[in-house]
């Protein structure tokens, strides 16, 4: 079990609408139950108490119905859930079946809360920042901001501060010089990340976006000049990875907010 979930345990045998002993019962479950063998899926039930959060769905090619079994079980395990590259189509079963799902259009994702949990409660804010070098790039960082608010931050959200007006990056920096990380996304040759690691003493991940003409190659072109920035804080991921970049910040701000 998560520290969440143990956390919740305990509270519901405090308030009393949970006996010692099934708590004991309901922790015993939990801890013994490491993946569930589904009709489409093998799930990790597990993930949480090893890597902190659990598993998260990428519901591109999956049908509709298999992400609600998914998401089902998952939710019965009181487990938060976090679904990437997820369709209209597959959104609006979703949200038929979960009526307290949370689709994000732009980001193409949702987010279920657990049972009797209030999703966007207690959200840590002034950690994490995501600034985009253009308003074409806004899909990929409203990916990473879904995937941090499911962990539980609320990140600052900078838009168009691109490198082709850079007063305007100037105008933030108080923004952005206090958090414990920063995700960027930026499309065409990519330069953001490094101009804004110039400005910062925090890790910057760096995400090239599919935005360009065609010398860009699909986000090649700015991943490659990410990849080669001279500002030794940046770092980098996968074209178009909102989730990764989100995941990595939300991690990196775990570290300092857990162990300050």
């Amino acid at each position: 079990m998560s520290d969440d979930q143990l956390s919740s345990l305990f509270e519901q045998v405090r308030q009393g609408s949970l006996s010692v002993e099934q708590a004991v019962s309901h922790f015993a479950k939990q801890s013994q139950q490491k993946s569930a063998i589904l009709t489409s899926a093998n799930i990790d039930l597990d993930r949480s108490s090893r890597c902190g959060y659990p598993e998260v769905i990428f519901c591109e090619g999956k049908t509709s119905a298999s992400l609600v079994e998914i998401f089902s079980t998952l939710l019965e395990s009181n487990q938060r859930c976090l679904g990437t590259r997820i369709s209209e189509e597959q959104a609006e079963t979703v949200l038929k079946q979960f009526p307290q799902a949370i689709y994000n259009q732009t980001a193409r994702t949702v987010r279920i809360p657990e049972k009797d949990a209030a999703f966007d409660e207690k959200l840590i804010a002034g950690e994490i920042a995501v600034l985009t070098a253009g308003t074409s790039d806004r899909p990929v960082a409203e990916e990473a901001i879904e995937t941090l608010t499911w962990m539980g931050y609320k990140p600052d959200f900078i838009l168009d501060v691109g490198v082709a007006g850079p007063h305007r990056l100037q105008e933030q920096l108080p923004r952005i010089q206090n958090v414990s990380a920063i995700v960027v996304a930026a499309g065409m040759e990519g330069a953001l990340p490094s101009v804004v690691g110039g400005w910062v003493s925090c890790p910057v991940i760096a995400v090239p976006t599919s935005v360009g003409y065609g010398a860009s190659l699909g986000g090649i072109a700015a991943l490659l000049g990410m990849l080669n920035s001279c500002a030794a804080n940046v770092t980098v991921v996968n074209i178009n990875a909102g989730f990764k970049a989100g995941f990595i910040a939300g991690l990196i701000a775990d570290q300092k907010h857990y162990t300050s």
